[in-house]
């Protein structure tokens, strides 16, 4: 029996890039979500796709979408709020399973509680198979394999020009990964460690450079998986201002003590709740069409002499998770998958594969 493709969130930004992606592609994917109207409307525009009706707060709903043998994409997030039960239902199935989210604590969770289970299942969980974090895997594992066996660490910057705005999803994501806990690969582990504990600046042009905060991506659990000889992992995402950067990590300490206290997180969470949206629309083809990405990727000796750098070029983030989600998708329904268990992308398909995937999702090595 061929495989079915299931997108949880099918009605939300993500999901509708994803749903159209996957369409494109020749594949007739399930759509699945909250609301009967706007599945339906969505169906009916791809070609009168199958629908079914599913919400987090009843898991069971969520476990009905998948068996064994399926692929579930879930892009309804926050993750950390909401991702629970579609990777519960994909390892209750054995099913395999993506999503777009790019939060540390959401993450963490997958490689670290719900790995093991997926192992035991022999299904694959792929978190953040867009452009959090994928781009800085492929760059890194590029970067090192060049640098050869001297390399000991990598850094990643993520950068966008003319960015064309963000969706409710990914307002609802960042708001609450301000409230968690990130982490780092330092010294040859994993690492509890603060968002924008450290600053640094990359040079993404000519005469152009810029400062990046550290956060927690996959890169942290792929890269050493890939490279066992690399002992330090680092990955930023753009800095604000410039008169704020070198206040970011006391700034960072500060709000780690303060939401450390119980009934002051407490009042962010449901503050938070209240004014983030979750899927509430996002940035147009128009304007997802005029803004492209960067990112930069440098490999280090022991001795913090740079041996390697290289430069991904590619589109809008948004146009690319929706892309390499569905390329991912239809990749492992047709058995292309790597390895089972909790798997960043390199170690999902391998580096080759994956470097053609990108590229035809729109993201190419420029240097």
């Amino acid at each position: 029996m061929t495989p079915r493709i299931v997108v949880f969130g099918a009605s939300g930004y993500t999901g509708e890039l994803v749903s159209r992606a996957l369409v494109a592609r020749g594949v007739k994917p399930v759509l699945a979500g909250r609301s009967a109207e706007k599945l339906e409307r969505l169906a009916a525009q791809l070609g009168n796709l199958e629908t079914q009706i599913a919400d987090v707060d009843r898991p069971k709903s969520v476990r009905a979408l998948v068996e064994a043998g399926d692929v579930l994409i879930a892009t309804v997030g926050p993750f950390a709020r909401w991702g629970g039960p579609a990777v519960e239902a994909a390892i209750d199935a054995g099913a395999h399973y993506l999503d777009s989210t790019g939060e540390p604590a959401f993450i963490r969770a997958v490689f670290d509680r719900y790995g093991p289970q997926a192992a035991s299942a022999h299904v694959a969980l792929l978190p953040a198979f867009g452009y959090d974090w994928l781009p800085g895997n492929l760059a890194g594992a590029l970067a090192l394999s060049d640098a050869g066996p001297g390399a000991r660490r990598v850094e990643i910057g993520y950068f966008s020009r003319r960015a064309g705005g963000v969706s409710g999803g990914t307002r609802a994501s960042l708001a609450g990964a301000v409230l968690d806990r990130s982490f780092a690969f330092r010294g040859g582990r994993l690492r509890a460690e603060r968002t924008g504990a450290r600053v640094r600046s990359f040079r993404i042009g000519p005469q152009e450079s810029r400062y990046g905060l550290s956060v927690g991506g996959t890169e942290h659990f792929g890269l050493p998986a890939e490279f066992p000889a690399v002992r330090d992992v680092g990955v930023f995402l753009p800095a604000l201002a410039a008169p704020m950067i070198r206040a970011m990590p006391v700034l960072s300490l500060l709000l780690t003590g303060i939401t450390g206290i119980g009934p002051v997180r407490n009042a962010l969470e449901s503050a938070v709740h209240r004014r983030v949206l979750g899927s509430s629309g996002g940035p147009s083809a128009e304007s997802r069409a005029e803004s492209s990405s960067v990112v930069i990727a440098e490999a280090f000796s022991e001795s913090d002499e740079l041996l390697q750098r290289c430069r991904l070029e590619g589109v809008n983030g948004y146009t690319f998770t929706g892309d390499i989600l569905a390329w991912a998708a239809t990749r492992i329904a047709d058995g292309g998958l790597l390895d089972t268990g909790a798997l960043a992308p390199v170690s999902a398909f391998g580096l080759p594969v994956l470097e053609a995937a990108a590229a035809e999702s729109g993201f190419v090595r420029a240097s």
